[in-house]
């Protein structure tokens, strides 16, 4: 299911997004949906990120285990 966010931008950001938008012929939303969905990318080949995720995935583990117990 789709959600919705409100996303804040300054008047530069904006007025670029929305330039982007209209030479590409999409609504804005869509022009982020796809800004995302490359940075989403770019972060699943990022070794140390993928380092990081894989320590926050462990802690976060242990304490749902630690919950599950109790």
């Amino acid at each position: 299911m789709p959600k919705s966010m409100t996303l804040r931008l300054t008047d530069e950001q904006a007025a670029e997004l929305e330039a982007i938008a209209r030479v590409e012929n999409v609504p804005m939303a869509e022009e982020v949906r796809i800004a995302l969905a490359e940075y989403i990318a770019k972060r699943r080949r990022d070794r140390a990120f993928q380092v990081r995720l894989k320590a926050s995935i462990k802690r976060n583990q242990e304490i749902l285990n630690r919950l599950a117990s109790t």
